[in-house]
C-alpha cells in the first residue's frame, strides 16, 4: 500500500481562544510557517488525542507540525520546474 501525497509545514500555537459558549470548544490559533502572509494563521479545535488515546490540548507557544494529506486520485503531477534547480 502506498503512502498518500502529503506536505508538512512547521507552525507555532500563537494563542488559545476561549469559546463564549460552553457548548462550543476552545480554539488554538496556529501560525503556519511558509504560508502566504494573508493565510498564515489557522484556527482549529483545541482537542487532540495522544498515543494512549487520552485527550490533550495545545499550549500557547507550542511548536507543531501541520500535515496536509490527500488521496492519490485527488492529486495531479507537478509539471512546473523547481526554481532551486534552475539556479544551480
Amino acid at each position: 500500500m502506498s503512502e498518500k501525497p502529503s506536505a508538512t509545514l512547521p507552525g507555532t500555537v500563537e494563542k488559545i481562544i476561549k469559546s463564549p459558549f460552553p457548548s462550543e470548544p476552545e480554539k488554538a490559533q496556529i501560525a503556519v510557517e511558509g504560508a502566504d502572509h494573508l493565510y498564515k494563521e489557522i484556527r482549529i479545535e483545541n482537542a487532540l488525542t495522544d498515543e494512549n488515546g487520552e485527550k490533550v490540548q495545545l499550549k500557547p507557544g507550542a511548536e507543531i507540525k501541520l500535515t496536509v494529506e490527500a488521496e492519490p486520485e485527488a492529486t495531479t503531477a507537478n509539471t512546473e520546474k523547481d526554481p532551486k534547480e534552475s539556479a544551480a
